[in-house]
């Protein structure tokens, strides 16, 4: 009985520390001594100054050149074109032969490369009074000597020195002048038709016993029948020669950067160009069937 008074008292004791723990007030937390944290709006008003403080640097523009529509720029025929073998999309070389300037600055100097393409090719008709051949074209760029391209609105204004071909100053087509096919004309007939009637003429006499009589009927023959020759002939086709002049003028004024007009560029091949194959041996073996010709 002892025993158990003493279990029941333990047990009234333990009941009583567990209720007194509970309703006891939480303790207090002890601020730590580490660095206190700023708030986040704090730490943005206080970066936002620092972030300006360093404006970014303003980019220069580029120093404009304006080169006037209608100035003319004198070039140099570096391919030949004839309406012979020309065909529309075929490109046209030159180059300048005259420093243009604006101002009191050359802005276009001698030696830049100019390209073009042909828009239409018209061959000349057959007959005398037949349509005489055209050629139009126009300038797409220009290829300054330190590697820079720009585009160019340039249309052919006339081709000095040019003693069979003008050009029509309002479209820019090259044509060829009535005198050269009337000539053309003139001197294919005459070529077919004189010699051959005076052959025959000559042929004629021999069997008759007047050679020379029968020569000069022939020849009169001839030229009775080269007006007929002469409906079957065609005219004379375009021919520019390379190095010829060709003036250019600017339909649009053409803008020009400081940066087509510096100091001329290197430029190097790349590493990975592929070089051009070897030529073959003088004395290559060649194979071919066992007792031809030419094996050894």
């Amino acid at each position: 009985m002892t025993h158990l008074r003493l279990a029941l008292t333990a047990l009234t004791l333990a009941g009583s520390l567990t209720v007194a723990a509970q309703d006891a007030p939480p303790a207090t937390p002890v601020p730590s001594a580490g660095p206190a944290v700023a708030p986040a709006a704090m730490q943005t008003a206080s970066a936002t100054p620092a972030a300006d403080a360093a404006p970014a640097a303003a980019v220069p523009a580029p120093n404009i050149i304006f080169v006037p529509a209608g100035t003319k720029v004198l070039l140099e025929l570096r391919s030949a074109i004839n309406t012979k073998s020309a065909r529309p999309g075929d490109g046209v070389y030159l180059s300048s032969t005259f420093p243009v300037i604006v101002g009191n600055r050359v802005v276009i100097p001698a030696g830049v490369y100019v390209q073009g393409v042909v828009d239409s090719v018209v061959r000349p008709g057959r007959g005398i009074g037949a349509k005489r051949a055209q050629l139009n074209m126009h300038f797409t760029s220009m290829i300054f000597p330190n590697g820079s391209v720009v585009e160019i609105p340039g249309v052919v204004n006339s081709l000095p020195g040019a003693e069979h071909q003008k050009v029509n100053s309002d479209e820019g087509t090259i044509q060829q002048d009535g005198g050269s096919n009337k000539a053309h004309n003139a001197g294919e007939t005459a070529k077919v038709a004189v010699p051959t009637g005076a052959t025959i003429g000559s042929i004629g006499g021999l069997e008759g016993g007047h050679p020379l009589a029968g020569g000069l009927e022939g020849a009169a023959a001839g030229l009775a029948a080269a007006g007929i020759v002469a409906l079957f002939t065609r005219g004379a086709d375009v021919n520019i020669t390379s190095g010829t002049q060709v003036e250019m003028v600017l339909q649009r004024p053409l803008q020009l950067q400081e940066a087509n007009l510096n100091g001329p560029t290197t430029l190097v091949p790349a590493s990975t160009q592929p070089q051009p194959l070897p030529k073959p041996g003088r004395h290559a073996q060649i194979l071919c069937p066992t007792g031809s010709l030419g094996c050894s």
